[in-house]
């Protein structure tokens, strides 16, 4: 039986005697060495063939018996029990990290320069939030309690209200606002109470390709739906898709193009949903971040018929690691979506909502937004004074330069070399639908791109985009 097991004893090990049986015993059922119903020798006969002691092997065997590897009894013996047949592995194994686009799986890997979807870290506010966010881990840890509401912390949801009221002219109530994990989360809980399976959703094209596959995945078909000046375009949308059940736009700022909706088009849009019986849910991507002018107030704050589900975060405001976002939702959906929240996805943490709460409401976080819009606005001017002798078109998009590049240059490929020496610009095309509708391009974030090392970075980066050229 050793043999057969291949099982060999290092008494040199760290690792217990009893544990490498157990160990050598399990490798041989995982590997279908020992199959199904086959016998095992009494644990006082492999304590002979190994030599060791017999309470060794029997301690093995009772871990086995544990596991539910093996079955014991006095008729049949000690046998390795029936488990069920493995599958046989596809061809090309197709996991999540191969669908999620080459763009997003690369904002894990910490921040670059030009990069897309991330504040200016060197001008958060850091040792304030940290007091205050130690504060609340405290006061969690030493504050007897229950479950946490699954909407989110009530100090919170009202520190929000408050604020939609004023930077986006939204009147809510704080128990229309649901807390979730980010822009991502809200969507996922929307799209799950709305259930649109087997319907049809406009998108804008290009458009955040997460949101394109959450409709995906959420079976959900989206029809690409394109952009110009004033934004998406509703009149295309309503003659190629009008029946559509949802819309999912980005009014604020359009992401990636940068334009805000018209008027003009938020109100067909919400003539559009009103009569159709369609929803709308509004991205508030940059909303509050315009760097020109006044922002525009928000699409739901036009809504009159419960149509628009508004979709905000604080990732693109204070940091992505808070992982905390919300959506504002009418309140005829208010308790489906509590239901919702409560079995599927209740809100974050109370430590990292009750600190987030205590920084709007101590006005550090508008402080902290006008400061950032100055900031931004001095490191885009930067970056255009640096892109604009290159003699490529070039023009600001939210918080990015459009670096717009010569038809038929492969800005994938461009931006996957730009990584290697610490530049992460986004290439436009992973934004588009397909591939034949899009057009090369690079979105150079201007948040991380610092003024005191710029021009040796963009120097960096046209030595990279000549080598495709």
């Amino acid at each position: 039986m050793s043999t057969l097991l291949n099982l060999s004893l290092d008494r040199t090990n760290k690792v217990p005697l009893a544990e490498q049986i157990r160990g050598g015993i399990t490798n041989a059922i995982d590997s279908g060495v020992l199959l199904p119903g086959a016998r095992l020798p009494s644990w006082r006969d492999l304590a002979s063939q190994l030599g060791v002691a017999r309470g060794t092997v029997r301690v093995a065997y009772e871990r086995l018996l544990d596991a539910q590897l093996i079955v014991s009894s006095r008729t049949a013996g000690t046998r390795v029990a029936a488990r069920p047949r493995s599958a046989k592995p596809a061809a090309e194994p197709v996991g999540l990290e191969s669908l999620l686009p080459e763009m997003y799986r690369n904002f894990s890997s910490g921040p670059g320069v030009f990069q897309m979807g991330i504040p200016a870290l060197d001008c958060f506010p850091m040792k304030q939030f940290a007091r205050i966010r130690a504060q609340a881990v405290r006061a969690e840890v030493v504050t007897a309690r229950g479950y946490p509401d699954p909407r989110g912390e009530s100090e919170l949801r009202r520190e929000i209200a408050a604020h939609l009221a004023i930077s986006r002219s939204i009147e809510c109530l704080p128990s229309q606002i649901i807390i979730t994990s980010g822009f991502t989360g809200a969507l996922g809980l929307a799209l799950r109470v709305l259930r649109l399976e087997g319907k049809t959703a406009w998108m804008e094209d290009p458009g955040f390709p997460l949101t394109r596959l959450s409709l995906q995945t959420s079976q959900v078909e989206p029809i690409p739906v394109p952009i110009d000046g004033d934004g998406m375009d509703v009149h295309y949308a309503m003659a190629q898709a009008p029946h559509a059940a949802l819309a999912i736009v980005t009014p604020g700022q359009q992401a990636p193009l940068g334009p805000t909706l018209s008027l003009t088009r938020r109100l067909l849009l919400l003539e559009w949903a009103a009569q159709s019986g369609a929803w709308i849910i509004e991205d508030d991507y940059l909303g509050e971040l315009q760097l020109t002018g006044r922002a525009a107030p928000a699409l739901s704050s036009l809504d009159r018929e419960g149509r628009v589900l508004h979709i905000g975060s604080f990732s693109k405001t204070l940091s992505p690691t808070l992982r905390l976002g919300f959506i504002v939702v009418p309140v005829a959906l208010a308790s489906a979506f509590v239901d919702a929240a409560t079995c599927l996805a209740p809100a974050p943490g109370p430590a990292v909502q009750n600190a987030t709460a205590e920084f709007m409401k101590g006005g550090h976080y508008m402080r902290h937004l006008r400061r950032m819009k100055r900031v931004y606005a001095t490191r885009r001017d930067a970056l255009f004074d640096q892109l604009k002798p290159w003699g490529m078109p070039v023009r600001a998009a939210g918080l990015a330069m459009l670096l717009e590049l010569p038809e038929g240059t492969h800005d994938v490929r461009i931006a996957m070399e730009a990584r290697r020496y610490g530049l992460t610009p986004a290439p436009l095309t992973s934004w588009y639908s397909t591939v034949s509708a899009s057009r090369p391009g690079l979105l150079l974030g201007v948040a991380s791109a610092t003024e005191d090392r710029l021009g040796e970075y963009c120097d960096r980066l046209r030595q990279v985009i000549d080598q495709f050229a």
